[in-house]
């Protein structure tokens, strides 16, 4: 929790000062500003016995999973947000810090980042090829939290204005799930 405040204050004076950072300052910041580690913490409570000090402790080691659930999550919702959030005045995201620091298109800062979230996909897989000291459940507890992500921004911003679609596919999956034999 106070990681996550330290993000936001950092953030809060960027926009302050006007301030677009680099890609080196901003994402270690903004990717705990998704709320991600607090949440992958909280989450486990009430796992039961599964759920153990050494549990605790490796993912205080910040493991390649959640940083790369978090790291998707910052990612998508910059791409799907970046011009709501510009219109009602909000700090600088990744495409701002990209298209500055390479001086490339917004287009071209959208693409390579659409890239970065494929490869954080893949360090996803990865810690399912090769299982860490963490229980699969728990794992699977950042793979889902990555879903939920690709669920609301692939393509539009599904959490700030939830529409038929976000609806009609959270509803297939917790109404009308397909039965599996």
């Amino acid at each position: 929790l106070k990681a996550l405040a330290r993000a936001y204050f950092e953030e809060a004076r960027w926009f302050n000062e006007g301030y677009t950072p680099t890609m080196e300052e901003y994402l270690p910041a903004a990717i705990v500003s998704t709320g991600y580690h607090m949440l992958s913490t909280v989450s486990l409570l009430g796992m039961g016995d599964i759920v153990t000090k050494d549990t605790f402790e490796w993912l205080f080691s910040d493991p390649k999973i959640v940083r790369a659930s978090a790291a998707i999550c910052r990612l998508m919702d910059d791409i799907v947000t970046n011009k709501f959030e510009k219109e009602r005045g909000h700090v600088a995201c990744t495409i701002d810090c990209y298209m500055k620091q390479y001086g490339v298109s917004e287009q071209e800062a959208v693409d390579a980042l659409n890239k970065q979230v494929v490869d954080q996909w893949k360090d996803i897989n990865e810690e399912f090829l090769r299982p860490t000291a963490a229980p699969m459940a728990v794992l699977i507890r950042a793979l889902n939290f990555a879903k939920v992500m690709d669920l609301l921004y692939k393509g539009d911003d599904g959490y700030t204005r939830v529409g038929k679609v976000v609806k009609d596919k959270i509803a297939s999956h917790f109404i009308d799930p397909v039965p599996i034999i």
